[in-house]
């Protein structure tokens, strides 16, 4: 009869992760992290807190906005999938750093600050001039829909 090790589905274990050495340098979710938490100026969102005298501790924006922005990246639109994979996913977790926003408070914190959206888009668009990552030839945002024949026979 052939001998295998011991394995015990049962036991448990205790892993040891850096949050931090999980967004590795040159990685998207770097970016996203080093860009929210280095360059935009997030005390927009600082009047919409009225928390410092009484109430809960509110999760900071630099936080929803990380996680939020990394799962639109992946196409990932659902509050729920998104904390679900704050649960799940140690790239959610280091960029969230281990908290998981109910996704009530994502649903919220998207569909109620489209000022602030803005303001930040105008930012990130900025940051990416000052780098040089625009091509200066051609910009547009548009919400106009058009009638277009994209069918798979033409």
């Amino acid at each position: 009869m052939p001998k295998f090790k011991h394995y015990d589905f049962n036991q448990s274990s205790m892993v040891v992760i850096n949050y931090q050495d999980q967004l590795q340098s040159g990685t998207f979710e770097h970016a996203i992290h080093y860009l929210i938490h280095n360059k935009l100026d997030l005390s927009i969102f600082n009047d919409l807190y009225s928390n410092d005298e009484g109430g809960r501790p509110a999760y900071d924006p630099a936080i929803l906005l990380s996680i939020i922005l990394f799962a639109y990246s992946k196409g990932i639109t659902s509050s729920r999938e998104i904390q679900w994979c704050c649960e799940t996913n140690v790239i959610f977790k280091a960029l969230s750093c281990d908290t998981v926003p109910h996704w009530t408070t994502i649903a919220k914190f998207v569909s109620r600050y489209p000022k602030n959206m803005t303001e930040l888009f105008e930012q990130v668009l900025l940051i990416c001039h000052e780098e040089g990552l625009l091509g200066n030839e051609l910009f547009a945002i548009d919400g106009c829909k058009m009638r277009s024949n994209a069918a798979k026979e033409w």
